[in-house]
């Protein structure tokens, strides 16, 4: 890394910097990707830094006194500041520093004593001096000059009581652009030792300013924030040192920010159209103000957000619609474009100020598989300004402003929250009920920063290091013998995860995060032959392949699938389990790389299944992909596994996991559940024929366009099982799967009823009523026509008295829709199952298949139906959908009107 070099040069040769004495330095602030300290003390304040701009360098000490005290480091710093005009530059020093130049002379260094002029490689000054060529300095610096700028705030800021250090001290109109903030506290000193690599520490991770007067000052006359409507907002994450929230909603999440960068600042809306609501117009205003300055120069509007304009114009600013301008107060522009990123920054930097709005929810649920955080254009503007716009969202509502005092003392914000966590797992520090309530989106928040993959930001890596440091302190070893309740065990289960994934050491990190991982045998260069033919949907192919966790492997990917969205993914378990209160797993167990280069390296921390996901379009036949390494897992596959093979061999394979493919489905379960699985066969000649009646019940060929699969895991996102591809369902209904003697005994309605919610069919089905209903039709159907279960043998809510309970109380509440829900509204379909059989289900599916025009709300669909299930029986069907209190329309049965009624259905006495 450049910055860890730079740190090699700056520092070398110096083993201790000795702080002690009358000279009280202040601190510094560091914000952007390119600033690093060079010096900190044990409370993690930055008592000496250095970063760049533009093609120039900057050195920044914390006491002026510092600039004769360290010969040795002025030297070296120097040295660094010179890079591409060697020893032949000149040093200019400011005129008053004569002992400055006096050390230097000692080297083989030009130096001149002096004012800032153009033609030096260097120049050297303090802190207080530079207010009248400040935009020379910044300029010579951007050009490639070195820079070194030494001096305290706190005496400043004592003597300006009233004046904001950030924007005024004078060293802060140069060195802000750079990233390094002179900041009026005190710094500790003392003798402290200089680290092999740059310094950090979780004492550091705090914010810069309280931001009281930014708040009072953007929230004067604004006591709520009207954002209802249809403009969906994403969630704000608030991350910089010198970044704050600005609005949020009750749990502290944030939807308009603000933040300091270099000498700019910026004002962060998370959807453009905020920008033309008169509702906010107030807030607006004070905004439009705080990132002007006091300039009274012309705020740029990009155009396509001409209604802005009229509301922007209360500021009584001087508002055009225009393309970005270096001449601009402000830049008003949405998060839509990164085409000018690095020239916003700039203008930023230099003084302007940005109001940008938008959202990136949507970018995320269009860019499957991207990182938000990386990828999002609004995201390569934003994130170096401390703020980042999340593919969450939050709801579109009336919020009260938040009070400034409150939000200053408990609102949440990222550092506040980190450091207190850190306070607390390295200092035991108790933590308050309402901290303690924060540490889910501390979670949440540090997985976001994590996704940024900054490698060359000190700030990033010091980020990952203080989160390394956190995490081997020790993380609970889940297990459903060992679940995790406290918010503190499931904070460091979410961070260890997401840290392992960008750790640069990933190995060192390992042990603390799992104690005890089995060694297994493997196997090497295994090849597996993939064929795929997808239409709109993604395809997991099995490779019959695992990894222990935190195991690396190569794989050879062939040239046909290179780049074109194919993706290796580790792990069967893609539920994602943060909501429950216990967790009996890592909330995020599997992981996905995309296949884009001949060979790939993969590993998931909790190792997992081997798939390749074949993405939507796909067409393939038979190429192949090597795996380096790997441990073999039970895999039986029909047609291709004999039984023998599998009983000697296969079934016995290491993996903890095991699969079970047949005709049109696939399983996935603990190997422990098919050790003894003797007739794999068997099972699946069972579930050959479930399979095919269910594509028989919904009219469609017997052979399923993609298998559907099955994964029993400890633990799942919602309910019993849920439907989805796979379907989920929990470790303890595993052996149902395979125990076919069982099926036919006592059946399998859960599996059935999620395998009828992949059946279901927005045309036909009538939410919510339906929901939960219709899918178990084909429940009723495998039971009755496989396995030979009806009624009360198939499930004990549909024996005879039950339904006629039912019933009963359906007609005695007022036939109420609102009541007829799940068995209750089964029982109209099964009415219709009793009289008209299972073949008119199935051609009124197949006519549904081809129909065009179908209405969008349940009225217009439920009248469809009653239409299209008549035709199909040739009977008036319009008095036994009344009678079960359907809107049916007289339009409906006019339509219907030359059919015979159905006179005598089961519902006449309630009609």
């Amino acid at each position: 890394m450049a910055c860890e070099q730079a740190y090699d040069t700056i520092m070398y040769g110096l083993k201790e910097l000795d702080f002690q004495g009358k000279s009280v330095p202040c601190d510094l602030i560091l914000i952007g990707e390119h600033a690093f300290p060079l010096a900190m003390n044990p409370r993690g304040q930055v008592l000496m830094a250095a970063s760049q701009y533009g093609k120039g360098r900057v050195v920044v000490l914390g006491h002026e006194e510092y600039l004769t005290r360290f010969p040795g480091l002025i030297k070296n710093a120097v040295k660094w500041l010179m890079p591409h005009t060697g020893d032949a530059g000149i040093v200019g020093i400011q005129k008053h520093l004569r002992s400055v130049a006096e050390n230097l002379n000692h080297y083989p260094i030009k130096t001149e004593l002096g004012d800032f002029r153009s033609g030096l490689a260097v120049y050297i000054t303090d802190a207080y001096s530079v207010d009248n060529c400040a935009k020379d300095l910044i300029a010579f610096i951007k050009a490639g000059g070195g820079l070194i700028i030494a001096g305290q705030a706190w005496n400043w800021a004592a003597t300006h009581p009233k004046e904001n250090t950030i924007k005024n001290f004078p060293g802060n109109k140069v060195c802000s652009v750079a990233g390094i903030y002179f900041m009026d506290n005190y710094g500790k000193v003392g003798i402290y030792p200089v680290p092999r690599q740059i310094p950090y520490s979780w004492r550091a991770v705090s914010t810069g300013k309280d931001f009281k007067d930014d708040l009072h000052f953007l929230l004067e006359g604004v006591s709520e924030f009207d954002i209802r409507g249809r403009d969906v907002p994403s969630e704000v994450m608030v991350h910089g040192p010198l970044a704050f929230p600005t609005a949020v909603t009750p749990d502290g999440k944030a939807f308009i920010a603000g933040a300091y960068y270099g000498k700019g600042r910026v004002i962060l809306l998370s959807h453009e159209w905020f920008m033309s609501r008169d509702s906010l117009s107030t807030f607006l205003t004070n905004a439009i103000k705080w990132l002007d300055q006091d300039r009274k120069g012309v705020i740029g509007i990009l155009p396509k957000l001409k209604t802005a304009r009229t509301v922007l114009s209360k500021s009584g600013l001087d508002c055009q619609l225009t393309a970005f301008r270096e001449d601009l107060s402000i830049y008003v522009c949405t998060s839509y474009n990164d085409a000018q990123s690095a020239e916003i920054q700039e203008f930023v930097a230099e003084g302007g100020g940005l109001m940008i709005g938008g959202h990136a929810w949507y970018w995320a649920e269009t860019h499957h598989g991207g990182n938000v955080m990386t990828d999002y254009p609004g995201n390569h503007i934003l994130n170096k300004m401390g703020l980042s716009l999340l593919g969450s969202t939050l709801s579109s509502e009336l919020y009260k402003a938040p009070e400034i005092e409150q939000i200053d003392k408990e609102g949440y914000h990222f550092r506040k929250m980190l450091h207190r966590f850190a306070e607390h797992v390295h200092l035991g520090q108790k933590l308050t009920n309402h901290e303690e309530s924060c540490l889910k989106q501390l979670g949440n928040d540090c997985a976001s920063y994590l996704h940024m993959r900054c490698y060359d930001s000190p700030a990033y890596t010091s980020m990952v290091a203080i989160l390394s440091d956190i995490v081997k302190l020790g993380v609970p070893q889940v297990s459903s013998n060992s679940p995790v309740e406290s918010a503190k065990d499931r904070l460091m289960l979410h961070i260890a995860t997401e840290l392992y994934k960008v750790s640069p050491d990933p190995d060192a990190l390992f042990p603390y995060i799992i104690k005890d991982r089995p060694t297994l045998p493997t196997v090497s260069n295994a090849r597996v032959w993939i064929s795929a033919k997808t239409e709109d949907w993604e395809e997991w192919i099995s490779t019959g392949l695992y990894l222990s966790p935190g195991m690396k492997t190569y794989i050879s990917v062939p040239p046909e699938i290179i780049g074109k969205n194919w993706q290796v993914q580790l792990g069967c378990q893609t539920d994602n389990i943060g909501e429950a209160e216990v967790l009996k797993r890592a909330p995020v167990v599997h992981q996905q790389f995309p296949l884009n280069a001949k060979k790939v390296q993969v590993c998931n921390l909790w190792g997992g299944l081997i798939y390749i996901i074949a993405p939507p379009q796909s067409k393939v036949d038979g190429v192949e992909i090597v795996v380096q390494d790997a441990v073999q897992a039970p895999y039986f596959e029909s047609g291709e596994t004999s039984v023998a093979d599998w009983v000697d061999r296969i079934r016995q394979a290491p993996a903890p996991w095991a699969e079970l493919e047949f005709e049109n489905i696939i399983m996935t379960l603990k190997s422990e559940f098919i050790r003894n699985l003797d007739r794999p066969d068997a099972v699946a000649k069972l579930w050959d024929t479930i399979m095919r009646s269910i594509a028989d019940l919904a009219a469609k060929p017997g052979k399923f366009p993609r298998k559907e699969r099955f994964v029993a895991d400890v633990q799942i996102s919602a309910g019993f099982m849920h439907s989805g591809y796979p379907v989920m369902m929990h470790d303890m209904s595993a052996p149902e799967l395979v125990n076919v003697q069982r099926a036919y005994k006592r059946g399998l309605w859960g599996q059935i009823h999620e395998l009828g919610h992949n059946q279901q069919q927005d045309v036909w089905e009538f939410p919510p009523y339906t929901d939960e209903c219709t899918c178990n039709l084909w429940s009723l159907y495998v039971h009755e026509e496989v396995l030979g279960l009806n009624g009360g043998n198939a499930h004990p809510d549909i024996t005879l008295k039950n339904r006629q309970d039912r019933i009963k109380s359906y007609c005695d509440g007022g036939k109420d829709l609102e009541n007829w829900s799940i068995w209750t509204a089964l029982e109209t379909y099964m009415q219709l199952q009793e009289k008209f059989g299972w073949d008119a289900f199935k051609k009124v599916f197949a006519l549904y298949h081809d129909m065009n025009g179908v209405p969008n709300d349940n009225e217009g669909k439920m009248n469809l139906y009653a239409e299209t299930f008549s035709k199909v029986v040739k009977l008036n069907l319009c008095p036994f959908f009344k009678a079960w209190g359907w809107p049916i329309q007289p339009s409906t049965q006019k339509k219907l009107s030359h059919l015979p009624e159905w006179s005598d259905h089961p519902m006449v006495q309630c009609a």
